[in-house]
């Protein structure tokens, strides 16, 4: 009954499965695949301004608006080198994997590894910043909701996951539209926002009074100004990371798409960031920046809400840019080797959901342990993509330079420029955010990256000791007719210890079969020996006392014992019952010593274990 049950809800939840011919129906189109794979760089201009601010507006006080936007037209410039960086990429990486393929092909393992590695952080981030920033949004909307913080962001994971679960083309229509109503009401409040002050000359009230400054601009504040900012360009990555979702021609369809975001975030990012010098906003605990701006656009009417709602929805499904980047990057990794071989293969819906529950449950625990707070999670947030960019355009720039095809030179100066431009953003990132977490993911990359070499020595010695060759045939045959030994476990007499016992019989043909009981008593002992003679039962019992009440020792002392270790090749079979329960909560009743001898005789290779099902009723 339960399973019946778990199998409507699955079906209900996800969707019925999808045959492998259905895959071509499953991947994006450009008007699709801009919303699933641009929402994380297109939110990121919801919060980017504010952190931008949060590093300012207590020190230089209204001068911080001036260089608001200053910082802005800079992480634009560099979004642009990004861009166009990226785009040679898809050109010469069609398969995906971005950072991780190109790193590993140009700079050898280790540098692919990291790369992938910063990948995978960031893209855990990425859910569990974008998530908690749009129930901030919520917040500053519906302030009562303030106390569940922490469980509305798990809810909408939760919700993402389900959605990503039933496959990417169903997940690219319920998440593709809020990002087009976000895209049309950001627009739409930026040109309101500009003519009213403008051509109406409207003078724009601040909500909340702007500190006075209490120090000067500094190098050292623009270096961490600039690296709070660069949150708007996490993202960008992930179009070239996903090049096998789109439909044919996938690379023209992906360079469209990676245009068509620099455009919209360079629009968005300058825009509201214009609009914060205009209306003065500031950085506040319930209230954000984006939304202060949209009360004083709208005077609280209609249009205030529907950008708090988008701005919500689109902080959160910036969270899908994950949810497609990271699991197709894991079955790369998975397909070289260095990482569990159960992501590289697709789900039901044809999507990897083993990647897609990984991140869901690693993004839920960030969550958790940083209690939804997005200004927490940022000091941890850039640092892992910009060592990626950093990783991928060095790559590209040795590409060129070995290959020296026609045009080599400029390309290899935009690659060169930007692995420099990038390589001094993450030493900024570092310096500056390093005290405030930045530090746990510089940890974190080296870990990493030995869990995957650890994967790798452990598939590669798996492979070796599978590895077949007609010599091991030859000795298999040579070995045909070794003695075979089967023992029978018995607890005690009753119908599914028997039906064990008829199918050991059957299995060697009445010999070599012995039944073997461990009793932790006398009497114990006593019983079964006077029930077996009683049963008439012709197999030999061997009754082994335990005085300390053990069960697996005595049983794997008497299959090491020299009765059984004549020959080299000989195997022991080890029979037992198991019950099989109508019910899972029934399980806990039964067969636990049985999975504990499994799990200690299953290290013997020349010791097999036979489990005899025996169904009860009720």
């Amino acid at each position: 009954m339960f399973e019946r049950l778990y199998g409507k809800a699955k079906k209900f939840l996800i969707g019925r499965p999808l045959k492998n011919e259905d895959l071509h129906d499953e991947k994006l189109n450009i008007f699709w695949g801009l919303p699933i794979l641009a929402s994380d760089a297109i939110s990121s201009v919801a919060y980017a301004g504010e952190e931008i601010l949060i590093v300012f507006i207590g020190v230089i006080g209204l001068l911080s608006y001036k260089y608001l936007f200053l910082t802005a037209l800079a992480i634009g410039l560099l979004l642009i080198f990004l861009v166009f960086s990226y785009r040679q990429t898809i050109d010469c990486y069609p398969n995906g994997g971005g950072a991780y393929i190109v790193a590993k092909d140009n700079l050898g393992v280790t540098p692919g590894l990291f790369a992938g590695s910063a990948l995978i952080v960031d893209y855990i981030l990425t859910v569990a910043v974008s998530a908690s920033a749009g129930t901030s949004a919520l917040i500053s909307m519906m302030g009562f909701l303030s106390n569940f913080r922490v469980e509305i962001t798990i809810f909408l994971i939760v919700m993402m996951t389900l959605g990503n679960l039933r496959g990417v083309k169903e997940s690219s229509r319920m998440f593709g539209v809020p990002t087009y109503i976000f895209l049309i009401s950001m627009f739409t409040m930026i040109i309101v926002g500009v003519v009213k002050v403008t051509f109406f000359h409207q003078i724009p009230t601040a909500a909340f009074p702007v500190p006075e400054a209490t120090g000067s601009i500094t190098i050292f504040l623009a270096l961490r100004a600039f690296s709070a900012g660069c949150t708007a360009l996490t993202g960008v990555e992930a179009v070239s990371n996903s090049i096998p979702n789109f439909r044919d021609p996938a690379q023209k369809n992906a360079k469209i798409v990676l245009m068509l975001l620099a455009l919209l975030v360079l629009s968005i990012f300058g825009g509201t960031s214009y609009l914060a010098t205009m209306y003065h906003a500031v950085p506040h605990e319930n209230s954000t920046v984006l939304s202060q701006i949209a009360y004083s656009v709208f005077n609280g009417g209609f249009m205030f809400y529907v950008i708090q709602i988008t701005t919500a929805v689109i902080l959160t499904m910036a969270a899908n840019t994950s949810f497609s980047g990271l699991p197709l990057l894991l079955s790369l990794i998975a397909k070289d080797g260095y990482a569990p071989r159960q992501f590289a293969k697709r789900g039901e819906r044809l999507g990897y959901s083993n990647g897609i529950l990984l991140l869901a449950v690693a993004s839920s625990l960030l969550v958790m342990r940083y209690e939804a707070q997005p200004h927490q999670l940022m000091p941890l947030y850039a640092i892992g993509v910009f060592i990626s960019f950093t990783l991928s355009q060095t790559g590209m720039f040795m590409r060129w330079i070995s290959i020296r095809k026609e045009g080599w030179v400029f390309k290899a100066m935009i690659n060169g420029t930007g692995a420099m431009i990038t390589f001094v953003t993450v030493i900024i990132i570092g310096v500056t955010k390093f005290t405030h977490g930045a530090w746990m993911v510089v940890v974190l990359l080296p870990f990493l990256v030995w869990l995957m070499r650890q994967t790798k020595d452990h598939y590669e010695g798996f492979a070796r000791q599978l590895k077949l060759s007609p010599d091991n045939v030859d000795e298999e045959t040579e070995n045909i007719d070794v003695q075979r030994h089967v023992v029978v476990l018995v607890s005690s007499l009753n119908k599914a210890s028997l039906k064990a016992i008829s199918y050991a019989r059957d299995l060697c043909e009445g010999r070599n079969i012995v039944a073997f009981h461990v009793s932790l008593s006398i009497e114990e002992s006593k019983k079964i020996k006077e029930k077996w003679v009683e049963c008439g039962l012709d197999i030999p019992l061997i009754v082994k006392y335990s005085p300390y009440r053990e069960l697996i020792n005595p049983l794997v002392s008497y299959i090491e014992s020299e009765e059984h270790q004549s020959s080299i090749g000989d195997m022991i079979t080890v029979v037992m019952p198991q019950f099989v329960v109508s019910t899972w909560w029934h399980s806990i009743y039964h067969n636990q010593t049985a999975n504990a001898i499994r799990k200690r005789l299953l290290k013997d290779r020349h010791v097999a274990v036979v489990t005899v099902p025996f169904v009860l009723d009720r």
